[in-house]
């Protein structure tokens, strides 16, 4: 990847709609080698996807809560149920896994409060292996979405 490649990642951050003719322009190419070069990058993995980039709260769901998961085991079986589980509910926008303590990190959206007690209840505080769940409100943020670093 050299620093063309970087300058078409940035532009790509920034509108992923851009046009490959105006993309080609901001970029300093002629078309063919920007389309390659795009090519090139979604065929290695370098880019994942496109997607539209939603308003959680215009679509109602103005509540969101990180939470702090810890596991009564960790053995492989349960990790790997405990994440199908999590990835298979809505609510939950991204869960990762932690070294130390706590075992996992959930960002879940929801309605309101009520909507979120009900899907902490009987979704969440299920999972599989479940010891202890922890979670605590956002109230604002302060960086969101922000593009990596090129």
């Amino acid at each position: 990847m050299d620093a063309v490649d970087r300058k078409i990642l940035a532009e790509l951050q920034k509108n992923g709609r851009i046009s490959i003719t105006e993309l080609a322009a901001r970029v300093r190419l002629t078309v063919s080698p920007t389309h390659r070069r795009l090519r090139e990058l979604e065929d290695t993995g370098v880019i994942r996807g496109y997607r539209a980039v939603l308003e959680p709260e215009v679509l109602g769901l103005r509540f969101e809560a990180l939470l702090f998961i810890t596991m009564r085991e960790a053995n492989h079986e349960t990790l790997v149920r405990f994440e199908e589980a999590a990835a298979a509910i809505p609510n939950v926008l991204e869960a990762q896994r932690l070294f130390g303590e706590p075992d996992y990190l959930v960002r879940v959206v929801s309605e309101d409060l009520a909507a979120y007690q009900r899907l902490y209840d009987e979704q969440l505080t299920r999972l599989p292996g479940v010891q202890r769940v922890a979670s605590t409100l956002v109230m604002k943020h302060v960086v969101r979405e922000r593009p990596l670093p090129l």
